[in-house]
Protein backbone atom coordinates (compact mmCIF):
# COMPACT_ATOMS: atom_id res chain seq x y z
CA UNK A 1 0.00 0.00 0.00
CA UNK A 2 1.54 3.15 -0.98
CA UNK A 3 2.09 5.79 1.68
CA UNK A 4 0.40 8.85 1.06
CA UNK A 5 -2.86 7.23 1.13
CA UNK A 6 -5.06 6.80 4.39
CA UNK A 7 -4.03 3.74 6.18
CA UNK A 8 -7.56 2.40 6.28
CA UNK A 9 -8.02 2.49 2.36
CA UNK A 10 -7.85 -1.02 0.85
CA UNK A 11 -7.27 -1.44 -3.54
CA UNK A 12 -9.65 -3.29 -5.80
CA UNK A 13 -6.33 -5.70 -5.85
CA UNK A 14 -5.89 -5.74 -1.95
CA UNK A 15 -9.33 -6.27 -1.65
CA UNK A 16 -9.70 -9.62 -3.89
CA UNK A 17 -6.25 -11.44 -2.46
CA UNK A 18 -8.09 -10.82 1.07
CA UNK A 19 -11.71 -12.56 0.03
CA UNK A 20 -9.35 -15.43 -2.04
CA UNK A 21 -7.84 -15.75 1.26
CA UNK A 22 -10.52 -15.83 3.47
CA UNK A 23 -12.73 -17.84 1.16
CA UNK A 24 -9.50 -20.56 1.53
CA UNK A 25 -9.15 -20.54 4.82
CA UNK A 26 -12.94 -20.85 5.95
CA UNK A 27 -13.25 -23.62 3.33
CA UNK A 28 -10.47 -25.68 4.59
CA UNK A 29 -11.70 -24.81 8.39
CA UNK A 30 -14.97 -25.78 7.67
CA UNK A 31 -13.54 -29.16 6.24
CA UNK A 32 -11.33 -29.75 9.57
CA UNK A 33 -14.85 -29.16 11.46
CA UNK A 34 -16.93 -31.79 9.78
CA UNK A 35 -14.00 -34.38 9.92
CA UNK A 36 -13.56 -34.14 13.53
CA UNK A 37 -17.49 -34.44 14.24
CA UNK A 38 -17.39 -38.10 13.08
CA UNK A 39 -14.60 -39.48 15.42
CA UNK A 40 -15.66 -38.99 19.21
CA UNK A 41 -12.29 -39.31 20.21
CA UNK A 42 -11.42 -35.83 18.52
CA UNK A 43 -13.85 -34.22 20.59
CA UNK A 44 -14.27 -35.70 23.97
CA UNK A 45 -11.28 -34.43 26.25
CA UNK A 46 -11.12 -34.22 30.21
CA UNK A 47 -11.28 -30.95 32.63
CA UNK A 48 -8.04 -29.66 34.08
CA UNK A 49 -10.09 -28.95 37.00
CA UNK A 50 -12.85 -31.33 37.77
CA UNK A 51 -14.60 -28.52 39.79
CA UNK A 52 -14.76 -26.03 36.87
CA UNK A 53 -18.08 -26.28 34.67
CA UNK A 54 -16.23 -24.82 31.63
CA UNK A 55 -12.39 -23.88 30.95
CA UNK A 56 -11.36 -21.25 28.43
CA UNK A 57 -7.87 -22.27 27.45
CA UNK A 58 -5.98 -19.67 24.82
CA UNK A 59 -9.51 -19.61 23.09
CA UNK A 60 -8.99 -17.31 19.86
CA UNK A 61 -11.85 -16.49 17.65
CA UNK A 62 -11.54 -14.67 14.56
CA UNK A 63 -13.95 -12.89 11.72
CA UNK A 64 -12.49 -13.05 8.65
CA UNK A 65 -13.93 -9.81 7.10
CA UNK A 66 -13.77 -7.76 3.88
CA UNK A 67 -10.81 -5.29 5.44
CA UNK A 68 -9.00 -8.33 6.77
CA UNK A 69 -9.03 -10.80 10.01
CA UNK A 70 -10.31 -9.22 12.83
CA UNK A 71 -8.95 -11.09 15.84
CA UNK A 72 -12.26 -10.29 18.17
CA UNK A 73 -11.26 -13.05 21.18
CA UNK A 74 -7.42 -13.89 21.31
CA UNK A 75 -5.81 -16.40 23.54
CA UNK A 76 -8.56 -16.11 26.31
CA UNK A 77 -8.06 -18.33 29.57
CA UNK A 78 -10.67 -18.25 32.58
CA UNK A 79 -12.71 -20.99 34.27
CA UNK A 80 -16.11 -21.21 35.53
CA UNK A 81 -16.26 -23.00 38.70
CA UNK A 82 -19.08 -24.73 39.68
CA UNK A 83 -21.81 -23.41 41.51
CA UNK A 84 -20.33 -19.67 41.28
CA UNK A 85 -20.85 -16.46 39.68
CA UNK A 86 -17.81 -15.11 37.18
CA UNK A 87 -18.39 -11.52 35.74
CA UNK A 88 -17.03 -10.42 32.33
CA UNK A 89 -16.25 -7.28 32.48
CA UNK A 90 -14.94 -4.56 29.70
CA UNK A 91 -16.22 -1.52 26.91
CA UNK A 92 -17.84 -2.15 24.17
CA UNK A 93 -15.96 -4.64 21.32
CA UNK A 94 -13.90 -5.92 23.94
CA UNK A 95 -14.81 -9.73 22.84
CA UNK A 96 -17.28 -10.29 25.95
CA UNK A 97 -19.87 -11.35 23.80
CA UNK A 98 -17.99 -13.46 21.15
CA UNK A 99 -16.49 -15.56 23.94
CA UNK A 100 -19.99 -16.53 25.20
CA UNK A 101 -21.38 -17.26 21.51
CA UNK A 102 -17.77 -19.48 20.67
CA UNK A 103 -18.59 -21.41 23.65
CA UNK A 104 -22.35 -21.57 22.77
CA UNK A 105 -21.47 -22.41 18.72
CA UNK A 106 -23.23 -19.58 17.67
CA UNK A 107 -21.06 -17.51 15.37
CA UNK A 108 -22.03 -16.67 12.07
CA UNK A 109 -20.11 -19.33 9.80
CA UNK A 110 -18.36 -19.72 8.01
CA UNK A 111 -16.73 -15.85 8.30
CA UNK A 112 -16.79 -16.50 11.97
CA UNK A 113 -14.34 -19.18 13.44
CA UNK A 114 -12.90 -20.31 16.14
CA UNK A 115 -9.35 -20.79 15.57
CA UNK A 116 -7.38 -22.38 17.75
CA UNK A 117 -7.32 -23.47 21.49
CA UNK A 118 -9.92 -25.45 23.38
CA UNK A 119 -13.36 -25.03 25.61
CA UNK A 120 -13.73 -28.00 27.19
CA UNK A 121 -17.51 -28.17 29.04
CA UNK A 122 -17.57 -30.64 32.05
CA UNK A 123 -20.38 -33.50 31.03
CA UNK A 124 -20.48 -33.81 35.04
CA UNK A 125 -19.72 -37.75 34.24
CA UNK A 126 -15.88 -37.57 34.40
CA UNK A 127 -15.39 -36.53 31.12
CA UNK A 128 -15.96 -33.14 28.85
CA UNK A 129 -16.26 -32.02 25.64
CA UNK A 130 -14.14 -29.54 23.58
CA UNK A 131 -16.80 -27.19 22.18
CA UNK A 132 -14.43 -25.86 19.68
CA UNK A 133 -14.55 -29.46 17.81
CA UNK A 134 -17.90 -30.86 19.22
CA UNK A 135 -20.21 -31.47 16.13
CA UNK A 136 -23.25 -29.64 15.85
CA UNK A 137 -25.71 -32.45 16.33
CA UNK A 138 -23.95 -32.76 19.47
CA UNK A 139 -24.68 -29.16 20.38
CA UNK A 140 -27.81 -29.12 20.06
CA UNK A 141 -28.17 -31.77 22.63
CA UNK A 142 -25.96 -28.91 24.83
CA UNK A 143 -27.38 -25.94 23.95
CA UNK A 144 -30.48 -24.98 26.22
CA UNK A 145 -30.27 -28.44 27.89
CA UNK A 146 -26.93 -28.16 29.53
CA UNK A 147 -25.92 -24.63 28.70
CA UNK A 148 -28.33 -21.76 28.12
CA UNK A 149 -27.82 -18.31 27.52
CA UNK A 150 -30.13 -15.32 28.10
CA UNK A 151 -30.23 -12.67 25.14
CA UNK A 152 -29.60 -9.20 25.37
CA UNK A 153 -32.30 -7.65 24.02
CA UNK A 154 -35.29 -10.23 24.99
CA UNK A 155 -38.01 -8.53 22.35
CA UNK A 156 -36.05 -9.68 19.24
CA UNK A 157 -35.20 -13.08 20.99
CA UNK A 158 -38.68 -13.60 21.39
CA UNK A 159 -41.00 -14.60 18.29
CA UNK A 160 -43.53 -11.94 17.57
CA UNK A 161 -45.98 -14.46 16.03
CA UNK A 162 -46.07 -17.20 18.62
CA UNK A 163 -47.63 -17.71 22.23
CA UNK A 164 -45.29 -17.28 25.09
CA UNK A 165 -46.51 -20.94 26.34
CA UNK A 166 -45.53 -22.05 22.79
CA UNK A 167 -42.00 -20.66 23.03
CA UNK A 168 -41.28 -21.63 26.43
CA UNK A 169 -43.08 -25.33 25.43
CA UNK A 170 -41.06 -25.99 22.54
CA UNK A 171 -37.71 -25.95 24.84
CA UNK A 172 -39.14 -27.99 26.72
CA UNK A 173 -40.08 -30.23 24.11
CA UNK A 174 -37.14 -30.45 22.27
CA UNK A 175 -34.78 -31.74 25.15
CA UNK A 176 -37.51 -33.91 26.59
CA UNK A 177 -39.45 -35.94 23.83
CA UNK A 178 -40.79 -38.65 25.95
CA UNK A 179 -42.99 -36.09 27.92
CA UNK A 180 -46.63 -35.62 26.89
CA UNK A 181 -48.17 -32.00 26.03
CA UNK A 182 -49.74 -31.75 28.94
CA UNK A 183 -46.23 -32.54 31.36
CA UNK A 184 -44.72 -29.75 28.86
CA UNK A 185 -47.48 -27.25 29.90
CA UNK A 186 -47.05 -28.25 33.74
CA UNK A 187 -43.37 -27.75 33.29
CA UNK A 188 -44.09 -24.38 31.49
CA UNK A 189 -46.14 -22.52 34.16
CA UNK A 190 -44.00 -23.97 36.56
CA UNK A 191 -41.08 -21.94 35.43
CA UNK A 192 -43.37 -19.23 34.41
CA UNK A 193 -44.71 -19.29 38.15
CA UNK A 194 -40.64 -19.85 39.26
CA UNK A 195 -39.67 -16.36 37.71
CA UNK A 196 -42.20 -14.19 39.64
CA UNK A 197 -45.01 -14.24 36.68
CA UNK A 198 -48.35 -14.21 38.95
CA UNK A 199 -50.95 -14.48 36.15
CA UNK A 200 -49.04 -17.32 34.44
CA UNK A 201 -52.34 -18.68 32.74
CA UNK A 202 -52.74 -15.67 31.18
CA UNK A 203 -49.20 -14.72 30.04
CA UNK A 204 -49.12 -18.37 28.78
CA UNK A 205 -51.64 -17.37 26.44
CA UNK A 206 -50.50 -14.08 25.37
CA UNK A 207 -47.95 -12.77 22.77
CA UNK A 208 -44.37 -11.06 23.32
CA UNK A 209 -45.86 -7.48 22.74
CA UNK A 210 -48.54 -7.62 25.24
CA UNK A 211 -45.61 -7.65 27.77
CA UNK A 212 -43.59 -5.19 29.39
CA UNK A 213 -39.23 -4.91 29.20
CA UNK A 214 -39.26 -6.90 32.61
CA UNK A 215 -42.33 -9.37 31.62
CA UNK A 216 -40.37 -10.56 28.60
CA UNK A 217 -36.99 -10.67 30.09
CA UNK A 218 -38.60 -13.16 32.50
CA UNK A 219 -39.98 -15.09 29.86
CA UNK A 220 -36.55 -15.49 28.44
CA UNK A 221 -35.13 -16.48 31.91
CA UNK A 222 -37.89 -19.22 32.17
CA UNK A 223 -37.06 -20.59 28.49
CA UNK A 224 -33.03 -20.59 29.75
CA UNK A 225 -34.15 -22.18 33.20
CA UNK A 226 -36.55 -24.26 31.74
CA UNK A 227 -33.85 -27.62 31.43
CA UNK A 228 -32.29 -26.75 34.18
CA UNK A 229 -28.95 -25.87 33.38
CA UNK A 230 -25.66 -26.42 34.48
CA UNK A 231 -24.24 -23.11 32.89
CA UNK A 232 -26.04 -19.93 32.62
CA UNK A 233 -24.80 -17.47 30.33
CA UNK A 234 -26.74 -14.36 30.86
CA UNK A 235 -25.60 -11.33 28.26
CA UNK A 236 -26.44 -7.82 29.66
CA UNK A 237 -29.88 -9.56 30.91
CA UNK A 238 -30.49 -5.99 32.35
CA UNK A 239 -29.65 -3.51 29.84
CA UNK A 240 -33.20 -2.74 28.19
CA UNK A 241 -34.80 -2.43 31.96
CA UNK A 242 -35.15 -0.09 34.17
CA UNK A 243 -33.60 -0.20 37.85
CA UNK A 244 -36.09 -1.49 39.87
CA UNK A 245 -36.55 -4.24 37.34
CA UNK A 246 -32.76 -4.69 37.02
CA UNK A 247 -32.99 -5.43 40.85
CA UNK A 248 -35.87 -7.78 40.21
CA UNK A 249 -34.23 -9.71 37.54
CA UNK A 250 -30.66 -9.84 39.33
CA UNK A 251 -32.34 -11.13 42.74
CA UNK A 252 -34.49 -13.76 40.61
CA UNK A 253 -31.16 -14.86 38.46
CA UNK A 254 -29.13 -15.17 42.23
CA UNK A 255 -32.12 -17.27 43.79
CA UNK A 256 -32.55 -19.59 41.07
CA UNK A 257 -28.90 -20.59 40.46
CA UNK A 258 -28.97 -21.48 44.27
CA UNK A 259 -31.90 -23.57 43.39
CA UNK A 260 -30.64 -25.33 40.65
CA UNK A 261 -27.38 -25.79 41.45
CA UNK A 262 -26.02 -23.99 37.97
CA UNK A 263 -23.48 -21.78 37.08
CA UNK A 264 -23.49 -18.24 35.99
CA UNK A 265 -21.29 -16.08 33.80
CA UNK A 266 -22.39 -12.97 33.97
CA UNK A 267 -21.08 -10.38 30.87
CA UNK A 268 -22.37 -6.87 31.75
CA UNK A 269 -20.91 -3.30 31.80
CA UNK A 270 -21.92 -2.39 34.60
CA UNK A 271 -19.59 -2.72 37.21
CA UNK A 272 -22.46 -2.25 40.52
CA UNK A 273 -23.98 -5.67 39.16
CA UNK A 274 -20.94 -7.59 38.83
CA UNK A 275 -19.87 -6.62 42.64
CA UNK A 276 -23.25 -7.25 43.75
CA UNK A 277 -23.70 -10.83 42.05
CA UNK A 278 -20.28 -12.09 41.15
CA UNK A 279 -17.53 -14.46 42.91
CA UNK A 280 -14.95 -14.29 40.37
CA UNK A 281 -14.41 -11.22 37.86
CA UNK A 282 -12.58 -11.31 34.57
CA UNK A 283 -11.58 -8.16 32.54
CA UNK A 284 -11.37 -8.36 28.89
CA UNK A 285 -9.50 -5.55 27.21
CA UNK A 286 -9.06 -5.38 22.73
CA UNK A 287 -10.03 -9.86 23.13
CA UNK A 288 -7.68 -10.63 25.45
CA UNK A 289 -8.31 -10.94 29.28
CA UNK A 290 -6.08 -8.05 31.25
CA UNK A 291 -6.70 -8.89 34.90
CA UNK A 292 -8.96 -11.95 36.72
CA UNK A 293 -9.59 -12.80 40.17
CA UNK A 294 -12.25 -13.22 43.02
CA UNK A 295 -14.14 -10.05 43.25
CA UNK A 296 -12.48 -8.44 46.16
CA UNK A 297 -9.60 -8.80 44.16
CA UNK A 298 -10.62 -7.01 41.82
CA UNK A 299 -12.87 -4.37 43.31
CA UNK A 300 -10.43 -3.25 46.38
CA UNK A 301 -6.88 -4.55 44.75
CA UNK A 302 -7.20 -3.52 40.99
CA UNK A 303 -3.85 -3.88 39.47
CA UNK A 304 -4.29 -3.14 35.87
CA UNK A 305 -4.00 0.17 34.74
CA UNK A 306 -7.22 -0.38 32.25
CA UNK A 307 -9.38 -2.36 36.11
CA UNK A 308 -8.20 1.03 37.81
CA UNK A 309 -9.40 3.33 34.55
CA UNK A 310 -12.65 1.40 35.05
CA UNK A 311 -13.01 1.48 38.41
CA UNK A 312 -12.02 5.26 38.15
CA UNK A 313 -14.87 5.81 35.91
CA UNK A 314 -17.54 5.08 37.58
CA UNK A 315 -19.55 7.03 39.61
CA UNK A 316 -19.75 7.14 43.27
CA UNK A 317 -22.69 7.86 45.62
CA UNK A 318 -22.05 10.93 47.50
CA UNK A 319 -19.05 12.21 45.84
CA UNK A 320 -19.56 15.55 44.09
CA UNK A 321 -17.22 16.09 40.57
CA UNK A 322 -17.74 18.13 37.88
CA UNK A 323 -17.18 15.57 35.27
CA UNK A 324 -16.73 11.59 35.45
CA UNK A 325 -13.46 10.30 34.76
CA UNK A 326 -12.99 8.54 31.17
CA UNK A 327 -9.84 6.44 30.00
CA UNK A 328 -8.12 8.39 27.35
CA UNK A 329 -7.44 7.43 23.62
CA UNK A 330 -9.08 4.37 21.60
CA UNK A 331 -9.22 0.36 21.25
CA UNK A 332 -6.06 -0.10 18.60
CA UNK A 333 -7.85 -0.83 14.98
CA UNK A 334 -8.57 -4.72 15.54
CA UNK A 335 -7.51 -5.50 11.98
CA UNK A 336 -3.96 -4.58 12.96
CA UNK A 337 -3.19 -5.33 16.51
CA UNK A 338 0.34 -3.73 17.71
CA UNK A 339 2.32 -6.81 18.93
CA UNK A 340 3.34 -4.45 22.39
CA UNK A 341 0.11 -4.44 25.03
CA UNK A 342 -2.64 -3.46 23.93
CA UNK A 343 -3.53 -0.70 26.28
CA UNK A 344 -0.13 0.78 26.04
CA UNK A 345 -0.99 3.95 23.78
CA UNK A 346 -3.89 4.70 26.41
CA UNK A 347 -2.12 4.27 29.39
CA UNK A 348 -0.93 6.41 32.14
CA UNK A 349 1.27 3.92 34.34
CA UNK A 350 4.04 2.75 31.36
CA UNK A 351 6.89 2.07 32.89
CA UNK A 352 10.20 0.90 30.66
CA UNK A 353 9.05 -2.02 29.77
CA UNK A 354 6.02 -1.95 28.25
CA UNK A 355 7.92 -1.25 25.29
CA UNK A 356 8.75 -4.72 24.65
CA UNK A 357 6.16 -7.08 23.82
CA UNK A 358 2.58 -8.12 25.21
CA UNK A 359 3.07 -8.42 28.72
CA UNK A 360 2.55 -12.55 30.41
CA UNK A 361 0.31 -13.54 32.65
CA UNK A 362 1.73 -13.06 36.12
CA UNK A 363 0.06 -14.55 39.10
CA UNK A 364 0.30 -11.94 41.94
CA UNK A 365 -1.99 -14.27 44.27
CA UNK A 366 -4.03 -17.93 44.07
CA UNK A 367 -6.91 -16.46 42.92
CA UNK A 368 -4.81 -12.92 41.33
CA UNK A 369 -3.76 -13.07 38.09
CA UNK A 370 -2.67 -9.61 36.07
CA UNK A 371 -1.35 -8.84 32.21
CA UNK A 372 1.17 -6.21 33.20
CA UNK A 373 4.97 -5.78 33.40
CA UNK A 374 4.57 -3.28 36.28
CA UNK A 375 3.99 -6.30 38.56
CA UNK A 376 6.98 -8.37 36.70
CA UNK A 377 9.35 -8.51 39.49
CA UNK A 378 6.93 -9.29 41.86
CA UNK A 379 4.44 -12.01 41.08
CA UNK A 380 4.74 -15.49 39.49
CA UNK A 381 5.28 -15.22 35.17
CA UNK A 382 2.67 -17.70 33.81
CA UNK A 383 3.01 -17.07 30.01
CA UNK A 384 1.63 -15.09 27.16
CA UNK A 385 -1.71 -15.49 25.82
CA UNK A 386 -1.03 -17.80 22.12
CA UNK A 387 -2.18 -16.16 19.34
CA UNK A 388 -3.02 -17.52 15.98
CA UNK A 389 -0.98 -16.84 13.10
CA UNK A 390 -3.70 -17.07 10.13
CA UNK A 391 -1.27 -17.39 7.60
CA UNK A 392 -0.44 -20.88 8.66
CA UNK A 393 -3.68 -22.06 8.75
Amino acid sequence: MSEHKNSSYISAKESRKITRFNRRVTKKLEREREAAGHDPSLYTTVMKDPNNVVEFDNVCTYFFSDNGVVKAVDGVNFSVPKCSTVGVVGESGCGKSVTSLSLMQLLQRPSGQTVGGQIRFNLGDGTAYDIVKTPTSKMQEIRGNKISMIFQEPMTSLNPVFRIGNQVDEVIKLHNPQMSDEDVKARTLEMLDMVGIANREGVYRMYPHELSGGMRQRIMIAIALACSPTLIIADEPTTALDVTIQAQILDLLQGLKDKLNSSIMLITHDLGVVAGMADYVVVMYAGRVVEKGTADDIFHHPMHPYTIGLMRSKPVVGRKVDELYSIPGSVPNPVNMPDYCYFRDRCELTCDRCKGLYPPEIKISDTHIVSCYRYYEDGEVLGQPKSVNVEEL
